[in-house]
Parts: structure tokens; sequence; C-alpha cells
């Protein structure tokens, strides 16, 4: 019976990551824009990945069934950062359009998170999908950062890592989710501010965020096999009180 359990909780969870009303799928193409983006190092990468973008968060707004005042904001952002997105293809060399490409990438993944962590909150029970948006919101906001970084790299007249330069957008990921886990290995620092205090922030949230969603999901979250067991559990934990009880 565990076997079978354990079998039908597989397949539900690889269904989840190619359904569109899934947030394993979201966490796939979160998974696929992360590797576009450290892959990817020549300008018109900036607007595959920003185009990349634009589908991961109209699929998890999507998935979080968004209010229509957020859809209708997101659908202006969309059209914005197209637009930013085709226009850095043709854009000359000289002009430098790659602020606006990420800074359109930054407020695009930062309005999924708050729609998915809304959407999960509200969930009556704490199931798989739960902690798939919960890790989706997650990891968007480690991206959100990075593409702050990016911007500011690319838009303030100091290098943004001091002598390590302004660095590129797989270092900025890098940075950001070490930042967020706060694991802080040193090697990359912001020279200065406002990249020192958008650092000090990530790090707050990422904290925030593990304690009070990630820790509230964990320790509710029941799978189906452990609910089927606990009354079997309880009874070997609690004596028969009919068994001392005289006739």
């Amino acid at each position: 019976m565990s076997e079978d359990r354990a079998g039908r909780a597989l397949r539900r969870l690889l269904r989840s990551f190619h359904s569109a009303d899934s947030y394993g799928l979201v966490l796939l193409m979160i998974v696929a824009t992360y590797v576009l983006a450290t892959s990817l190092s020549r300008r018109w990468g900036a607007s595959i990945l920003l185009i990349a973008q634009i589908a991961t968060v109209w699929l998890a707004l999507r998935t979080s069934k968004a209010r229509r005042g957020l859809r209708l904001a997101a659908n202006g952002l969309f059209v914005l950062a197209a637009v930013a997105a085709v226009a850095n293809l043709g854009a000359p060399v000289e002009v430098a359009f790659e602020p606006f490409v990420f800074g359109a990438a930054v407020v695009l993944y930062l309005v999924a998170p708050f729609s998915i962590v809304r959407h999960i909150a509200y969930r009556r029970a704490v199931d798989q999908e739960t902690m798939l948006g919960a890790l989706a919101s997650y990891l968007f906001i480690g991206m959100a950062f990075a593409f702050v970084y990016r911007f500011l790299g690319a838009a303030q007249a100091s290098l943004f890592f001091g002598d390590r330069g302004d660095g590129n957008l797989s270092e900025d990921l890098f940075f950001s989710f070490v930042t967020l886990t706060t694991t802080g290995y040193g090697d990359l620092v912001p020279a200065g501010n406002p990249g020192q205090s958008l650092a000090v922030l990530e790090a707050l949230l990422g904290q925030l965020f593990l304690v009070t969603a990630v820790g509230k999901l964990v320790s509710v979250w029941r799978p189906r096999g452990w609910r089927d067991s606990a009354p079997d559990a309880d009874a070997e934990a609690s004596p028969d009180r009919s068994a001392g009880t005289p006739s």
C-alpha cells in the first residue's frame, strides 16, 4: 500500500511539470530563464531573456489566478517589456539600452511573487502545489534582485563590484542567491550604495520568507500517506481504555 501511495504521489508530481494550471511548469520556466541568463552573453541575448520572462510571468499570473486589476497592470508591463526587448535589438551599438531591458525584467519578476503568495495563502490545504508555488516565489525574488544589480551595473557611473568591475548577469545571479540565502562567500561585494543597501534588504527578505512562508508550509504540510497512517500510529501509541475498565 505504501508503495502504491508513493507511486501515485510521484505521478502527480510529474504531471505538475507539464500542466499549465500547476506551479510545476512555472518552476521549470523559471529554471529555463535562469539557464538563459547564465548562457546568453551577447546583446541580443538580453532581448531573448526578456521575452522568456514575459512568458514565465504570464504563466505565473494565470496559474495563481491573479486579480483583474493586477492582470491589467501586468498586460501593460508586458507591452512595455516587449517594446524594450525589440528596441534593444534594433538600437545602435553606442546607445546604452541595457538598463531599460533589465529595468523591465525587475518589474516583471517583482509582480509574480505577490500574486503567487496571495494564491497559496488562501489554499485550504497545504499540498504539493503549495510547496511548488512557495519555491517558485523564492526563485522569483532571487532573480528579481539579480536583475536589479545588473540594472545598477549598467546604469550607474561607478563600478558595481568595485575592483571586480560591473560583473555580468551570471555573477549577478550568483551574488543574488548567495545573498538571499545569507551564505555570504565574500568574493563579490557591492562597492557602494544603493547596491549595499539592496543586498541588506535582500538578505532580510530571504530570511523572513524562509521563517514565515516556507517554515509555515513545512510545519503544516502532511502528505496523504502520513495522514492515512496517523490514526494507526495514534492507536498504537495510546493504550486501549476499555482494557483496564472492570466489567
